[in-house]
């Protein structure tokens, strides 16, 4: 389809783990001065594909040249000897260090190290790609963004021409994904080969040249991102077409009433630095509320401060029952507040430290919800094991079967099983933190329309989440962090993507009842 020039091709490429297929027969080509975006749902094999063209892992059979020569990829150095760079979507940066020191950690070098002499040619890759780095800034004061500009300096630095990058938009505001993608242009223009793995196809539109796709392992096509549809993208994902509409309805008048009030809440962490700041806002009823902010901004203690599994060094988080009684939330545990008669359901950010237990199959990890409600010292399996059977038909979680360990499933099977045990529990208050994250497309609006379906039931519903898009879709309000504090609160209806970037970084702000 592409008349470029191949800086890499991949045939017949396949590779096992155990009886999982991650890849079967696949054969591409990436070429020199464009952006391929590689596409896929969840266990479709583009990282391992990716990883096997690092050094991570090698291919059980199949064969990769590097401009039309043999290549033997065991190792990452050995994918650094070919001048292919991976950057992944957790940051292998030392936090001590500066940007200098980061970037040149690990190289041999011929005579004694000249930092100095280093910092000159990280400067001199920075102008020519419009980077934004300082040598000397240590990791530890720098935003996520910064980080990840060091690592694809880091990648430049040591040479590379091919150049891998792991949903590389996750975390990063619209004005920081717009400077990314000024960057990735200007190296692609430079006769860079550019993959990036991503589930956001408006971004896919915006920045790739072309598009691959596979399903289930398998190579099943490519399309010039020109002449393709985000519509025509998604149906060759899932094999089947796909309604890509969120859905937001009205929030139910007759629902609304104020159901948690969180006045000057404080959260410092173990190390006492102050994660949120005097924060005050509502949860109503039979609404979605979203959560924005840029990585780090406090999503995480908020929900936990709620749910009581982090203490809160001052403030209050009052919840109003249904009759007008109210209950403080502060102080209290996780079982406490059950016992209060309070039905608060959490979808973590950490499915397997805080959600579910990976050793444990998937109805033990329903039971986990249940267990305390027996009334002898043995265990009633038999409604766990028909929840987690009615879980993994409605949400069509991919497993064996319910006796399988949660561990041995894949990131967005596990997402499923514990947003699935977490909405059955009928809550009156759900809070999910990242509840889509590493879910393919389909998965994804399965998800928001579960959301949808308890806010039309009337739970108060918070949505953190990560891409902007979605938040101005879904929810109905969006409170905007900064650094612990409050930036505003918008209408999701009326607001701007660009509008809630600014106010992620301190530029902007609004407010909305």
């Amino acid at each position: 389809m592409c008349a470029k020039e191949p800086a890499v091709r991949l045939r017949g490429i396949s590779k096992s783990f155990g009886t999982v297929q991650a890849n079967r027969d696949v054969s591409l080509d990436i070429n020199r001065g464009e952006i391929l975006a590689l596409l896929g749902e969840n266990g479709s094999g583009k990282t391992t594909l990716m990883n096997m063209l690092s050094g991570i892992y090698y291919p059980d059979s199949g064969s990769i040249e590097i401009d039309g020569e043999p290549a033997n990829i065991g190792s990452p150095k050995d994918a650094f000897g070919y001048g292919i760079g991976m950057i992944h979507q957790h940051f292998k940066l030392v936090n001590v260090f500066s940007a200098t020191e980061n970037i040149v950690l690990g190289l041999k070098e011929d005579g004694p190290l000249d930092l100095a002499a280093a910092a000159a040619r990280i400067t001199e890759i920075c102008d020519t790609y419009g980077f934004d780095v300082d040598p000397h800034q240590k990791v530890y004061d720098m935003s996520v963004s910064q980080k990840q500009t060091v690592e694809i300096v880091k990648l430049l630095y040591r040479g590379a021409e091919i150049l891998i990058l792991d949903e590389p938009t996750a975390v990063l505001t619209p004005q920081e994904t717009d400077k990314l993608f000024a960057v990735l242009r200007n190296m692609r223009d430079d006769g860079k080969a550019i993959i990036i793995i991503t589930h956001k196809l408006n971004e896919v539109k915006d920045i790739s040249d072309r598009v691959v796709v596979l399903r289930r392992g398998e190579y099943v096509g490519e399309m010039l991102t020109a002449e393709a549809s985000t519509q025509e993208m998604t149906n060759m994902m899932v094999g089947h077409q796909v309604t890509l509409n969120i859905d937001r309805p009205d929030p139910e008048m007759k629902y609304r009433m104020e159901r948690i009030r969180v006045q000057n809440l404080t959260v410092k962490n173990r190390e006492g630095i102050t994660k949120l700041d005097d924060v005050s806002f509502s949860i109503f009823t039979g609404e979605i509320l979203g959560i924005a902010g840029i990585s780090g901004s406090g999503q995480k203690e908020l929900l936990e401060a709620i749910a009581g599994l982090q203490p809160v060094e001052s403030g209050s988080i009052t919840y109003n029952v249904d009759d007008g009684v109210t209950e403080q939330l502060i102080g209290m545990d996780p079982l406490k507040i059950a016992d209060m008669g309070v039905v608060l359901s959490f979808v973590p950010e950490d499915r397997l430290g805080m959600g579910l237990v990976g050793n444990m199959d998937l109805t033990d990890n329903m039971m986990l919800r249940s267990f305390r409600r027996g009334l002898t010292p043995f265990t009633d399996r038999k409604e766990p094991k028909h929840l987690a059977e009615l879980v993994v038909d409605e949400l069509k979680v991919e497993t064996p079967g319910v006796q399988t360990a949660v561990r041995r499933l894949s990131g967005g099977n596990v997402q499923k099983v514990l947003v699935g045990r977490e909405i059955a529990a009928a809550p009156t208050v759900l809070l999910s933190a990242y509840a889509v994250r590493g879910l393919d497309v389909n998965s994804s609006y399965l998800i928001y329309d579960l959301l949808n379906r308890q806010k039309g039931n009337g739970v108060a519903v918070v949505y953190v989440g990560e891409d902007l898009d979605v938040l101005l879709e879904l929810c109905d309000r969006i409170l905007v962090l900064c650094g612990g504090k409050v930036s505003g609160i918008v209408d999701g209806r009326t607001t701007t993507k660009h509008e809630v970037g600014l106010m992620m970084t301190k530029l902007g702000g609004g407010d909305a009842a």
